[in-house]
């Protein structure tokens, strides 16, 4: 497990449609309802770094547990970094992605915006708020955008690619130069898959 990367070596069943491979990114079309996984992902908008924040990072786990709970899908891997999030999930009878997903971003952004109002006496706390502020050119009702306006979602067909989306959330906080080894991220799965720690958040293992 050189440089930290996750092997596994056992594979999670999943249905695999026949020719459904060759589809560029910029046409990439999502499926729900065949039991399988997803490969999910957003960015703040501006690419805030909201996630500087450790209060953040621990409500957007927190959220993201909850609905785990709440909607009943699978967490296969995660990592949160300073202005995206990726996740790896498997949905179950109760929400399909794009419902997981308006739920975590809704109440994240509220607890974000309730925060950022309240702290306006603090330098960082004015400029994040004033980040995720709309321009006057966006005719919106609201005044405020936490999350980008589409999220990416990606049908997980097989092992290898399964595998490859693990090792990429991992490894991206070493990639982008926050620290030396995944271990020492706390905001992704690698710690629980290497180390058995699900204190910050646990994941559903892989049968």
């Amino acid at each position: 497990m050189a440089g930290g990367a996750y092997v596994p070596t056992v594979f999670v069943g999943m249905y695999v449609p026949q020719g459904r491979y060759n589809v560029g990114v910029s046409k990439l079309k999502h499926y729900y309802g065949l039991n399988h996984l997803h490969y999910l992902t957003n960015s703040t908008y501006r690419r805030a770094r909201l996630f500087d924040s450790e209060r953040f990072r621990k409500q957007w786990v927190a959220t993201f547990g909850e609905l785990w709970g709440e909607l009943k899908f699978r967490i296969l891997g995660y990592v949160l970094m300073p202005e995206h999030f990726d996740a790896l999930i498997w949905p179950g009878a109760e929400a399909n992605p794009s419902q997981i997903m308006q739920k975590l971003e809704d109440r994240t952004a509220l607890f974000i915006l309730k925060n950022l109002r309240e702290n306006l006496g603090y330098a960082w706390w004015q400029k994040m708020l004033a980040r995720v502020t709309l321009p006057p050119t966006v005719h919106h009702h609201a005044h405020f955008r936490v999350w980008g306006r589409k999220f990416y979602d990606m049908n997980i067909w097989s092992p290898k690619k399964r595998d490859e989306k693990l090792n990429y959330m991992h490894n991206n906080p070493v990639k982008r130069g926050l620290l030396k080894h995944p271990g020492d991220w706390p905001w992704s799965s690698w710690r629980f898959y290497f180390w058995n720690d699900a204190s910050i958040l646990g994941m559903d293992k892989m049968l």
